[in-house]
């Protein structure tokens, strides 16, 4: 039995694109607005929480390996190994990377490569050791 491929053609009408308009609320009488936070948050503490979400993806057995994570998201496999590398670090540092103050302007003051060299040491006393000293040798941000 031979199948011929066919095509079914079926016009639909153009719908408008409508935006959900939501009813925004109306702050109380006489209190100030919430003022939105200004900066960013540091990309070593982004890539710390993207650290801890991807190994608990793979944990969960959610994504199945490492090469698969980096495939899926579009980078090299060592890439993944740098990020994930800030999963050694010791909790404590882990913490106060996830909570660094917003940078205001100019570049962050930890950078990614100033933790690489930290995720090679087994010991966390040694690390929060390096680390205060990474903190203390830090240029503090120039104010205007």
């Amino acid at each position: 039995m031979t199948t011929t491929p066919r095509t079914l053609t079926c016009a639909l009408p153009p719908q408008p694109r409508r935006r959900a308009s939501r009813p925004q609320p109306q702050p109380a009488a006489g209190t100030p607005p919430s003022p939105l936070p200004t900066g960013r948050v540091p990309r070593v503490a982004r890539l710390m929480a993207l650290a801890l979400r991807c190994q608990q993806l793979v944990q969960t057995g959610v994504i199945a390996n490492y090469a698969l994570l980096a495939q899926l998201g579009h980078v090299s496999r060592a890439r993944v190994t740098q990020i994930l590398n800030l999963c050694l670090l010791a909790p404590a540092i882990q913490e106060a990377l996830l909570f660094l103050p917003r940078t205001e302007h100019g570049r962050d003051p930890i950078r990614l490569r100033h933790l690489q060299p930290l995720t090679r040491i087994a010991d966390w006393g040694e690390q929060r050791k390096r680390w205060q000293t990474l903190l203390s040798n830090r240029e503090p941000a120039p104010s205007r």
